[in-house]
């Protein structure tokens, strides 16, 4: 059983979203949800509270992991696999693999910045002028599950594809957006200092897979994801909070 705030988080993500809107309706209402929970004192104090110990520590902890590029994935409010809301925590200087993979997601997205600053570029599927012109470019496609029995992501190649590059948008903090699942992007953290989003996966229907496109070198066959215990888990929201709390 959560705390207060826990319960308070919870309500407003069941009682804005449950119902079966539309996906237009729910991306408008998801966006306007963390742009309230990512409210610098309201986030702060739903984070002391995780830290302290309040909500299913052992299950958000072995739901929550460190990305292959180099930020933290904290989950810190699950209502019943509907919305799952999260903290991403990129690290000033952290190491990774550099940006992420053009990808979509299973459920429609909403991200608010509460600290640094995030870039973002918007894909589409090119057209056949689009090549001739030399607006597009070529990737390998890539459908992307979770393992059975594994917390780790398969990969299956899904053949060649042409995408063009339809949007470029550069959020501080304060800012949020949102996306319908099926959209094509990826994100980056472009500032040296610590960066802090709120994210959100919202809604009852989830896509079986996720569509990830690559320019670059092939990608493994599984991409394995470890999770944090939960004294690690505890110890990123104490780090959390410290930074929330900052200047």
């Amino acid at each position: 059983m959560g705390g207060r705030r826990v319960s308070a988080a919870e309500r407003l993500l069941t009682g804005t979203l449950d119902g079966g809107p539309s996906e237009r309706d729910l991306v408008a209402a998801a966006g306007g949800v963390v742009s309230e929970l990512g409210a610098p004192g309201r986030l702060r104090e739903l984070v002391d509270e995780l830290a302290g110990g309040e909500g299913d520590t052992e299950r958000l902890a072995r739901l929550s992991y460190r990305h292959v590029l180099g930020f933290d994935k904290l989950l810190l409010v699950d209502a019943g696999g509907r919305h799952m809301l999260r903290v991403h925590l990129w690290h000033a200087g952290a190491g990774g693999t550099g940006r992420e993979d053009i990808h979509n997601h299973r459920s429609a997205l909403a991200s608010h910045i509460v600290r640094g600053r995030l870039c973002m570029e918007l894909y589409e599927a090119a057209g056949d002028g689009d090549a001739g012109a030399g607006r597009s470019f070529g990737a390998t496609r890539y459908e992307e599950s979770l393992a059975e029995g594994s917390a780790d992501w398969l990969l299956t190649p899904a053949g060649p594809a042409r995408l063009r590059l339809s949007h470029t948008g550069r959020y501080a903090a304060g800012s949020t957006y949102a996306l319908p699942a099926h959209t094509l992007h990826r994100a980056w953290c472009d500032t040296r200092e610590p960066t802090v989003t709120l994210f959100l996966e919202t809604g009852a229907e989830r896509r079986r897979h996720t569509d990830v496109f690559t320019a670059a070198e092939p990608h493994a066959g599984a991409v394995p994801k470890q999770p944090l215990d939960v004294a690690g888990y505890l110890a990123a929201l104490r780090g959390l909070a410290e930074l929330l709390s900052s200047p």
